[in-house]
Protein backbone atom coordinates (compact mmCIF):
# COMPACT_ATOMS: atom_id res chain seq x y z
CA UNK A 1 0.00 0.00 0.00
CA UNK A 2 1.21 3.57 -1.09
CA UNK A 3 2.59 5.60 2.56
CA UNK A 4 0.76 8.13 3.35
CA UNK A 5 3.24 11.16 1.64
CA UNK A 6 2.18 9.04 -1.57
CA UNK A 7 -1.08 9.38 -0.51
CA UNK A 8 -1.29 12.73 -0.59
CA UNK A 9 1.36 13.84 -3.06
CA UNK A 10 -1.27 15.22 -5.48
CA UNK A 11 -2.73 17.49 -2.92
CA UNK A 12 0.95 19.32 -2.12
CA UNK A 13 1.12 19.97 -6.07
CA UNK A 14 -1.70 21.98 -5.83
CA UNK A 15 -1.17 24.70 -3.45
CA UNK A 16 -1.79 28.78 -3.47
CA UNK A 17 1.03 31.13 -2.78
CA UNK A 18 0.69 30.71 0.65
CA UNK A 19 1.01 27.13 0.76
CA UNK A 20 -2.62 26.37 1.24
CA UNK A 21 -3.93 23.37 -0.78
CA UNK A 22 -5.80 25.28 -4.11
CA UNK A 23 -9.24 23.03 -4.86
CA UNK A 24 -9.36 25.47 -7.93
CA UNK A 25 -6.58 24.44 -9.53
CA UNK A 26 -6.80 20.83 -8.73
CA UNK A 27 -10.48 20.51 -10.35
CA UNK A 28 -8.87 22.81 -13.51
CA UNK A 29 -6.70 19.66 -13.75
CA UNK A 30 -9.81 17.14 -13.84
CA UNK A 31 -8.33 15.69 -10.22
CA UNK A 32 -11.65 14.63 -7.56
CA UNK A 33 -12.16 17.19 -5.14
CA UNK A 34 -14.17 16.99 -2.24
CA UNK A 35 -14.38 18.99 1.24
CA UNK A 36 -11.13 20.91 0.14
CA UNK A 37 -9.38 17.84 -0.59
CA UNK A 38 -8.54 15.55 -3.53
CA UNK A 39 -10.36 12.37 -3.44
CA UNK A 40 -7.85 9.37 -3.21
CA UNK A 41 -10.27 6.99 -5.72
CA UNK A 42 -7.78 3.91 -5.46
CA UNK A 43 -8.53 3.88 -1.27
CA UNK A 44 -12.35 4.05 -2.13
CA UNK A 45 -14.43 0.48 -0.89
CA UNK A 46 -15.75 -1.61 -3.33
CA UNK A 47 -18.71 -0.72 -2.94
CA UNK A 48 -18.04 3.40 -3.49
CA UNK A 49 -17.56 5.47 -6.22
CA UNK A 50 -17.05 9.11 -6.91
CA UNK A 51 -19.42 10.96 -9.05
CA UNK A 52 -18.00 14.15 -10.71
CA UNK A 53 -19.20 17.61 -9.14
CA UNK A 54 -21.32 15.36 -6.84
CA UNK A 55 -18.95 13.15 -4.00
CA UNK A 56 -18.84 9.72 -3.19
CA UNK A 57 -21.79 7.55 -4.14
CA UNK A 58 -22.28 4.20 -1.96
CA UNK A 59 -23.83 1.14 -3.61
CA UNK A 60 -25.44 -0.01 -0.82
CA UNK A 61 -27.78 3.11 -0.86
CA UNK A 62 -31.29 1.71 -0.61
CA UNK A 63 -33.20 4.68 -0.28
CA UNK A 64 -32.10 7.41 -2.80
CA UNK A 65 -29.70 8.05 -5.57
CA UNK A 66 -27.59 10.89 -3.45
CA UNK A 67 -23.82 11.07 -3.06
CA UNK A 68 -23.31 11.23 0.68
CA UNK A 69 -22.47 14.81 0.82
CA UNK A 70 -25.93 15.28 -0.99
CA UNK A 71 -27.25 12.75 1.99
CA UNK A 72 -25.54 14.80 4.39
CA UNK A 73 -27.46 17.87 2.70
CA UNK A 74 -31.21 16.45 2.64
CA UNK A 75 -31.01 15.34 6.21
CA UNK A 76 -31.72 18.40 7.27
CA UNK A 77 -35.04 18.76 9.10
CA UNK A 78 -36.04 22.87 7.69
CA UNK A 79 -36.21 23.29 4.19
CA UNK A 80 -35.71 27.11 3.65
CA UNK A 81 -36.86 27.54 0.38
CA UNK A 82 -39.28 30.23 -1.65
CA UNK A 83 -40.00 28.90 -4.68
CA UNK A 84 -40.82 31.80 -7.28
CA UNK A 85 -43.73 31.60 -9.44
CA UNK A 86 -43.19 29.21 -12.21
CA UNK A 87 -43.80 25.92 -14.02
CA UNK A 88 -46.94 28.17 -15.58
CA UNK A 89 -47.76 29.23 -12.13
CA UNK A 90 -51.02 31.37 -13.12
CA UNK A 91 -52.60 28.31 -13.99
CA UNK A 92 -51.80 25.95 -11.19
CA UNK A 93 -52.67 28.78 -8.34
CA UNK A 94 -56.61 28.11 -9.44
CA UNK A 95 -55.71 24.91 -7.13
CA UNK A 96 -56.14 26.19 -3.60
CA UNK A 97 -53.38 23.77 -2.31
CA UNK A 98 -50.97 23.07 -5.41
CA UNK A 99 -47.39 22.17 -4.15
CA UNK A 100 -44.03 23.98 -5.89
CA UNK A 101 -43.14 20.86 -8.53
CA UNK A 102 -39.31 21.76 -7.45
CA UNK A 103 -40.19 21.00 -4.18
CA UNK A 104 -42.09 17.92 -5.01
CA UNK A 105 -39.07 16.96 -7.03
CA UNK A 106 -36.45 17.79 -4.20
CA UNK A 107 -38.63 15.40 -1.74
CA UNK A 108 -38.19 12.46 -4.61
CA UNK A 109 -35.08 12.88 -5.14
CA UNK A 110 -34.92 11.96 -1.35
CA UNK A 111 -36.59 9.80 -0.84
CA UNK A 112 -36.55 7.31 -4.13
CA UNK A 113 -33.96 6.06 -6.47
CA UNK A 114 -34.03 6.96 -10.10
CA UNK A 115 -36.61 4.08 -12.27
CA UNK A 116 -38.70 4.20 -8.87
CA UNK A 117 -42.40 4.55 -9.13
CA UNK A 118 -44.74 7.68 -7.19
CA UNK A 119 -48.19 7.96 -6.32
CA UNK A 120 -49.89 10.81 -5.61
CA UNK A 121 -53.42 10.25 -4.52
CA UNK A 122 -54.74 13.38 -4.50
CA UNK A 123 -52.84 14.67 -7.20
CA UNK A 124 -54.59 18.36 -7.90
CA UNK A 125 -53.14 19.87 -10.74
CA UNK A 126 -49.83 17.97 -10.42
CA UNK A 127 -47.02 18.82 -8.94
CA UNK A 128 -45.55 15.29 -7.46
CA UNK A 129 -46.14 14.34 -11.22
CA UNK A 130 -44.54 17.20 -12.78
CA UNK A 131 -41.70 17.21 -10.19
CA UNK A 132 -41.43 13.14 -11.07
CA UNK A 133 -40.65 14.61 -14.72
CA UNK A 134 -38.12 17.30 -13.30
CA UNK A 135 -35.68 14.34 -12.02
CA UNK A 136 -35.37 13.29 -15.34
CA UNK A 137 -33.13 16.96 -16.38
CA UNK A 138 -32.35 18.62 -12.98
CA UNK A 139 -32.72 15.47 -10.68
CA UNK A 140 -31.31 11.67 -10.44
CA UNK A 141 -33.37 10.34 -13.11
CA UNK A 142 -37.24 10.02 -14.35
CA UNK A 143 -39.61 8.44 -11.71
CA UNK A 144 -42.59 6.73 -12.94
CA UNK A 145 -45.36 8.89 -11.75
CA UNK A 146 -49.37 8.08 -11.29
CA UNK A 147 -51.75 10.50 -10.08
CA UNK A 148 -55.07 9.85 -8.58
CA UNK A 149 -57.60 12.97 -8.74
CA UNK A 150 -61.72 13.12 -8.54
CA UNK A 151 -62.04 16.60 -9.88
CA UNK A 152 -61.77 16.71 -14.13
CA UNK A 153 -60.66 20.44 -14.01
CA UNK A 154 -57.89 20.19 -12.31
CA UNK A 155 -56.57 17.26 -14.92
CA UNK A 156 -57.12 19.48 -17.42
CA UNK A 157 -55.12 22.07 -15.51
CA UNK A 158 -52.28 19.64 -15.19
CA UNK A 159 -52.24 18.71 -18.98
CA UNK A 160 -52.48 22.31 -20.11
CA UNK A 161 -49.60 23.54 -18.00
CA UNK A 162 -46.96 20.26 -19.13
CA UNK A 163 -47.87 21.65 -23.06
CA UNK A 164 -47.33 25.13 -22.60
CA UNK A 165 -44.50 24.12 -20.39
CA UNK A 166 -43.01 21.71 -22.83
CA UNK A 167 -43.50 24.42 -25.65
CA UNK A 168 -41.77 26.98 -23.67
CA UNK A 169 -38.68 23.70 -23.35
CA UNK A 170 -38.90 23.20 -26.73
CA UNK A 171 -38.43 26.80 -27.79
CA UNK A 172 -35.01 26.82 -25.27
CA UNK A 173 -33.88 23.92 -26.96
CA UNK A 174 -34.25 22.26 -23.80
CA UNK A 175 -36.07 18.02 -23.59
CA UNK A 176 -39.48 17.83 -22.70
CA UNK A 177 -41.03 17.02 -19.39
CA UNK A 178 -42.54 13.37 -19.57
CA UNK A 179 -46.16 13.28 -18.95
CA UNK A 180 -47.24 11.04 -15.87
CA UNK A 181 -50.25 8.51 -15.77
CA UNK A 182 -53.04 11.30 -13.76
CA UNK A 183 -56.04 8.90 -13.76
CA UNK A 184 -59.67 10.59 -12.94
CA UNK A 185 -61.64 9.06 -10.24
CA UNK A 186 -61.89 8.58 -6.68
CA UNK A 187 -58.33 7.25 -4.85
CA UNK A 188 -60.58 4.61 -2.42
CA UNK A 189 -61.42 2.96 -5.98
CA UNK A 190 -58.44 3.36 -8.27
CA UNK A 191 -56.01 2.56 -5.43
CA UNK A 192 -57.16 -1.06 -5.87
CA UNK A 193 -55.43 -0.88 -9.60
CA UNK A 194 -52.45 -0.57 -8.50
CA UNK A 195 -50.37 -3.52 -7.53
CA UNK A 196 -49.36 -4.63 -4.48
CA UNK A 197 -46.02 -3.43 -3.32
CA UNK A 198 -45.31 -1.59 -6.41
CA UNK A 199 -44.87 2.42 -5.27
CA UNK A 200 -41.54 2.88 -3.95
CA UNK A 201 -42.72 6.49 -2.63
CA UNK A 202 -46.37 7.88 -2.18
CA UNK A 203 -46.02 11.38 -2.18
CA UNK A 204 -49.09 13.59 -1.64
CA UNK A 205 -50.46 16.74 -0.13
CA UNK A 206 -53.90 15.62 1.70
CA UNK A 207 -57.36 17.28 1.38
CA UNK A 208 -57.46 19.22 4.15
CA UNK A 209 -60.08 19.61 6.87
CA UNK A 210 -62.93 21.70 5.75
CA UNK A 211 -60.72 22.68 2.65
CA UNK A 212 -63.33 21.01 0.35
CA UNK A 213 -65.98 23.32 1.14
CA UNK A 214 -63.58 26.39 0.93
CA UNK A 215 -62.33 25.39 -2.66
CA UNK A 216 -65.95 24.98 -3.79
CA UNK A 217 -66.80 28.35 -3.04
CA UNK A 218 -62.94 30.05 -3.95
CA UNK A 219 -64.62 30.76 -7.11
CA UNK A 220 -67.64 31.97 -5.98
CA UNK A 221 -66.94 35.15 -4.34
CA UNK A 222 -64.16 37.53 -3.80
CA UNK A 223 -62.06 36.90 -0.87
CA UNK A 224 -62.80 39.37 1.10
CA UNK A 225 -59.97 41.87 1.86
CA UNK A 226 -58.23 42.18 5.20
CA UNK A 227 -58.68 45.01 7.52
CA UNK A 228 -55.64 44.71 8.81
CA UNK A 229 -53.39 44.65 5.99
CA UNK A 230 -49.80 43.55 6.11
CA UNK A 231 -46.71 44.59 7.08
CA UNK A 232 -45.20 44.42 3.55
CA UNK A 233 -47.73 45.60 1.75
CA UNK A 234 -50.34 48.38 1.52
CA UNK A 235 -52.79 46.20 -0.34
CA UNK A 236 -53.62 44.07 2.28
CA UNK A 237 -54.31 40.22 1.56
CA UNK A 238 -51.80 37.90 0.76
CA UNK A 239 -51.09 37.85 -3.08
CA UNK A 240 -50.55 34.51 -4.39
CA UNK A 241 -49.19 35.58 -7.12
CA UNK A 242 -45.85 36.92 -5.90
CA UNK A 243 -44.57 33.18 -4.75
CA UNK A 244 -44.97 29.63 -4.76
CA UNK A 245 -47.09 29.08 -2.08
CA UNK A 246 -49.47 26.28 -0.43
CA UNK A 247 -52.54 29.23 -1.37
CA UNK A 248 -54.20 27.96 1.79
CA UNK A 249 -54.10 30.67 4.14
CA UNK A 250 -55.16 29.09 7.40
CA UNK A 251 -55.22 31.97 9.60
CA UNK A 252 -57.78 33.62 7.03
CA UNK A 253 -60.23 30.14 7.42
CA UNK A 254 -61.73 31.20 10.42
CA UNK A 255 -63.25 34.17 8.62
CA UNK A 256 -64.98 31.36 6.57
CA UNK A 257 -68.94 31.80 5.92
CA UNK A 258 -69.45 27.90 5.23
CA UNK A 259 -72.80 26.62 6.43
CA UNK A 260 -71.19 24.77 9.76
CA UNK A 261 -73.65 22.15 9.52
CA UNK A 262 -71.67 21.45 6.07
CA UNK A 263 -68.19 21.03 7.41
CA UNK A 264 -66.64 17.23 8.29
CA UNK A 265 -65.44 17.60 11.68
CA UNK A 266 -62.37 17.31 12.64
CA UNK A 267 -62.59 13.81 14.17
CA UNK A 268 -64.32 12.60 10.96
CA UNK A 269 -61.87 13.80 8.74
CA UNK A 270 -59.27 12.16 10.92
CA UNK A 271 -60.82 8.75 10.69
CA UNK A 272 -61.32 9.08 6.93
CA UNK A 273 -57.48 10.49 6.12
CA UNK A 274 -56.58 7.45 8.39
CA UNK A 275 -58.80 4.87 6.27
CA UNK A 276 -57.14 6.08 3.14
CA UNK A 277 -53.82 5.84 4.25
CA UNK A 278 -54.16 1.83 5.73
CA UNK A 279 -55.80 1.02 1.74
CA UNK A 280 -52.61 2.44 0.27
CA UNK A 281 -50.14 0.99 2.03
CA UNK A 282 -50.73 -2.42 0.53
CA UNK A 283 -49.41 -0.63 -2.90
CA UNK A 284 -46.06 0.83 -0.97
CA UNK A 285 -43.52 -1.70 -1.04
CA UNK A 286 -41.47 -2.63 2.18
CA UNK A 287 -38.61 -0.20 1.72
CA UNK A 288 -41.10 2.62 0.67
CA UNK A 289 -41.69 5.52 1.99
CA UNK A 290 -45.15 7.76 2.43
CA UNK A 291 -44.30 11.24 2.61
CA UNK A 292 -47.57 13.83 3.34
CA UNK A 293 -47.93 17.37 3.45
CA UNK A 294 -49.91 18.78 6.18
CA UNK A 295 -50.03 22.50 7.47
CA UNK A 296 -51.31 23.26 10.91
CA UNK A 297 -54.44 25.45 11.57
CA UNK A 298 -55.64 28.47 13.59
CA UNK A 299 -59.40 28.35 13.78
CA UNK A 300 -61.96 30.31 16.44
CA UNK A 301 -59.25 31.37 18.36
CA UNK A 302 -57.37 27.95 18.61
CA UNK A 303 -54.31 26.52 17.74
CA UNK A 304 -55.25 23.20 15.44
CA UNK A 305 -52.39 21.33 15.21
CA UNK A 306 -53.19 18.85 12.42
CA UNK A 307 -49.82 17.52 11.73
CA UNK A 308 -49.89 16.12 14.89
CA UNK A 309 -53.70 14.83 15.15
CA UNK A 310 -52.72 13.76 11.61
CA UNK A 311 -49.90 11.81 12.15
CA UNK A 312 -51.23 9.92 15.33
CA UNK A 313 -54.43 8.57 13.41
CA UNK A 314 -52.41 7.69 10.67
CA UNK A 315 -49.90 5.21 12.94
CA UNK A 316 -53.37 3.84 15.12
CA UNK A 317 -54.69 3.10 11.79
CA UNK A 318 -52.17 2.17 9.03
CA UNK A 319 -49.35 0.09 9.28
CA UNK A 320 -46.85 3.13 8.83
CA UNK A 321 -44.61 4.28 11.47
CA UNK A 322 -43.48 8.10 11.49
CA UNK A 323 -40.18 8.54 10.92
CA UNK A 324 -39.31 12.15 10.49
CA UNK A 325 -41.39 15.54 10.32
CA UNK A 326 -39.45 17.99 8.06
CA UNK A 327 -40.53 21.74 8.00
CA UNK A 328 -40.67 23.18 4.43
CA UNK A 329 -40.13 26.99 5.65
CA UNK A 330 -41.07 29.31 2.51
CA UNK A 331 -39.60 33.12 3.84
CA UNK A 332 -40.56 35.20 1.08
CA UNK A 333 -44.06 34.62 2.66
CA UNK A 334 -45.92 37.54 3.34
CA UNK A 335 -46.55 38.21 7.13
CA UNK A 336 -50.09 39.53 8.20
CA UNK A 337 -50.90 41.15 11.54
CA UNK A 338 -53.94 38.53 12.59
CA UNK A 339 -55.67 39.71 15.41
CA UNK A 340 -53.16 42.50 16.49
CA UNK A 341 -53.17 44.50 18.89
CA UNK A 342 -55.19 41.73 20.84
CA UNK A 343 -54.37 38.58 20.65
CA UNK A 344 -51.07 36.57 19.36
CA UNK A 345 -52.35 34.69 15.96
CA UNK A 346 -49.40 33.23 13.93
CA UNK A 347 -48.89 34.20 10.76
CA UNK A 348 -48.22 30.68 8.91
CA UNK A 349 -45.06 30.38 6.88
CA UNK A 350 -44.33 26.76 7.12
CA UNK A 351 -45.96 23.54 6.38
CA UNK A 352 -45.19 20.02 7.51
CA UNK A 353 -44.03 17.28 5.51
CA UNK A 354 -44.50 14.06 7.15
CA UNK A 355 -42.43 10.99 6.83
CA UNK A 356 -43.92 7.17 7.46
CA UNK A 357 -42.04 4.29 6.33
CA UNK A 358 -43.70 0.92 6.59
CA UNK A 359 -43.78 -1.18 9.67
CA UNK A 360 -41.70 -4.16 10.21
CA UNK A 361 -44.00 -7.03 10.50
CA UNK A 362 -42.09 -7.82 14.39
CA UNK A 363 -43.48 -4.03 14.41
CA UNK A 364 -47.19 -4.96 13.87
CA UNK A 365 -46.90 -7.45 15.92
CA UNK A 366 -45.97 -5.97 19.42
Amino acid sequence: MADDGDRHRQSRLFTDDDGEFDADRAREESLPVEDGEVIDTDDLADHQRYVEDRGIYDERNRVNDLTGKEWKYATKSVIPEGYPPAVQHDLRSEHGGQKPPRLCAELIGRFSKAGDTVLDPFAGVGGTLLGASFCEHEGTGLREAIGFERTRRWIEIYETVLERENEERRARGEPPLAKGDMRHGDCAELIDGVPDDSVDLLLTDVPYWHMDELEQTRNERETRESKLGSFDSATGAPDASDAETDGRDATADADSETDPDDRQTKAEWLDDMAGKFDQFTDAVAPDGHVVVFIGDMYREQSYEFLSADLARAIESTAPLTLAANLIWYDPTKDLHVYGYPFSFVPSMVHQNVLVFRLEDEGESDD
